[in-house]
C-alpha cells in the first residue's frame, strides 16, 4: 500500500528532524511518539479511520479538539498530560506549515488550539531532617542496600534530574582537590557540579567495591541493575518508594505524601535558597536556563516566606507601651472593671 503524506511527515518528524535537526532527546521523541500513538487510536476508534488511511486533511482543529477532550474523558488524563500531548501537535504542525504550504490554513487552525489553564500542584520537598531519615534506611550491610544509600545521597547532593542519574559513568567523576561531577540534561547540555566531602567519600567506598576505578570499566553504568546494565526509572522510582515506605513509619511528619525521583532535586533547590545561596549560582548549579524557573521553588518555600514576615513585622510592629498604657489611672480603672465583670 502506497504510504499515505501523514505517514511520510511524521516518519520525518519523529526520525529526521526532532534528531538531526533539532538534537533533541530521545525522551522528548519518546514523549512526543506516544502522543502520536495516542492520536491514531484517537482517530481509529472515534473518527473511524484507520492509520494505513489517514492523511494530513483529516487531522482538523475539530479532530484534534475532540482527541484532547478524549484523553481527558476517556483515558482520565490530567490537564498537564493533555496540554503535553498538545505540546506534541503543535511542534509537528509547526515543522508541517513549511513544507506542506496548501495545507498551511489547518497547521494554524490546530496551532491555535490554547493550552488549557489548571491549578499548579503543590510541590513536594524534604526537609534536611527528611533526608537525613531517609538515607538512615538503606541496609549498609548488604551489597544493594550500599548501592542504594549512594544512589539517594548523589541524587540529593548533585541535585541531578533521574535521567542524567542513570546516564551516569565513572569517567564522569573527578576526584581532585576540589571533587565534581558532569551531569548532562536537557538539550544535552553538561554542566560540572562540586560534591560534598560526606559524598565523595560514600561515592569513592562504593566505587572501590564495584570495581570501578578501573580504566576497563570507565563507561560502564555508576549505578547499575544486576545485570550490568543502567537502571530505569522505574526502577529508580522503586527504590526511593521503598526507602520512603520504610522511613514513614518511624517518622511520618518527615516525609510527605508523593515523594519521587524529583522530590530529592526540588529538596536540594529548597535547602540552597534557605541557605541565601545567590539565586544566579542555585540556575547554574541546577541547570535552569533562567532564574525564571529557579524562582518557582522561592514561591514554595514556607520558610522563606516565614522569614519575610517576620522581617516585615520587626519593622512594622513596636514593641513598647501605647499612650494609653502609660496612663496609670486608666489602667487602674479597667483592672477594677476586669474584676467585677
Amino acid at each position: 500500500m502506497k504510504p499515505t503524506d501523514f505517514s511520510k511527515y511524521l516518519s520525518d518528524f519523529l526520525c529526521q528532524y526532532l534528531p538531526v535537526e533539532c538534537g533533541v532527546s530521545r525522551n522528548t521523541i519518546q514523549t512526543y511518539s506516544l502522543a502520536f500513538s495516542l492520536l491514531l487510536k484517537y482517530m481509529k476508534e472515534e473518527e473511524c479511520i484507520k492509520p494505513e488511511r489517514l492523511y494530513m486533511k483529516d487531522i482538523t482543529r475539530q479532530q484534534v479538539i475532540g482527541f484532547l477532550a478524549w484523553l481527558e474523558k476517556e483515558r482520565k488524563c490530567s490537564v498537564s498530560t493533555r496540554n503535553a500531548r498538545l505540546a506534541a501537535l503543535h511542534s509537528f504542525f509547526r515543522y508541517i506549515q513549511y513544507r506542506n504550504i496548501e495545507g498551511i490554513k489547518n497547521c494554524h487552525d490546530i496551532l491555535s488550539i490554547h493550552y488549557k489553564k489548571h491549578a499548579a500542584p503543590e510541590m513536594a520537598y524534604l526537609t534536611i531532617e527528611g533526608i537525613k531519615l531517609l538515607l538512615r534506611q538503606p541496609d549498609l550491610q548488604t551489597t544493594g542496600g550500599r548501592r542504594d544509600f549512594a544512589l539517594l545521597g548523589l541524587l540529593y547532593d548533585s541535585g541531578a534530574r533521574v535521567q542524567e542519574l542513570i546516564d551516569l559513568i565513572p569517567s564522569d567523576l573527578r576526584f581532585e582537590e576540589t571533587a565534581t561531577i558532569v551531569l548532562r540534561g536537557k538539550g544535552r547540555k553538561a554542566r560540572v557540579v562540586p560534591l560534598s566531602a560526606k559524598q565523595v567519600k560514600n561515592l569513592e567506598q562504593y566505587m572501590r567495591e564495584r570495581n570501578l576505578f578501573e580504566v576497563s570499566r570507565n563507561q560502564c553504568p555508576l549505578f547499575a541493575n544486576p545485570q550490568g546494565n543502567k537502571l530505569s526509572r522505574m526502577a529508580v522510582l522503586n527504590i526511593i518508594k521503598k526507602y520512603t515506605d520504610m522511613a514513614k513509619l518511624k517518622a511520618p511528619e518527615l516525609i510527605p505524601d508523593k515523594i519521587g525521583c524529583h522530590s530529592f532535586r526540588r529538596s536540594k533547590a529548597m535547602h540552597m535558597l534557605e541557605a541565601d545561596i545567590n539565586l544566579v549560582w542555585i540556575r547554574d548549579f541546577m541547570g535552569h536556563s533562567s532564574t525564571t524557573t529557579t524562582e518557582v521553588y522561592a514561591r514554595a518555600s514556607t520558610k522563606l516566606k516565614t522569614d519575610a514576615l517576620q522581617k516585615l513585622n520587626s519593622n512594622t510592629v513596636i514593641n513598647k507601651k501605647t499612650t494609653w498604657q502609660k496612663d496609670s489611672e486608666l489602667m487602674s480603672l479597667l483592672k477594677e472593671l476586669r474584676q467585677k465583670y
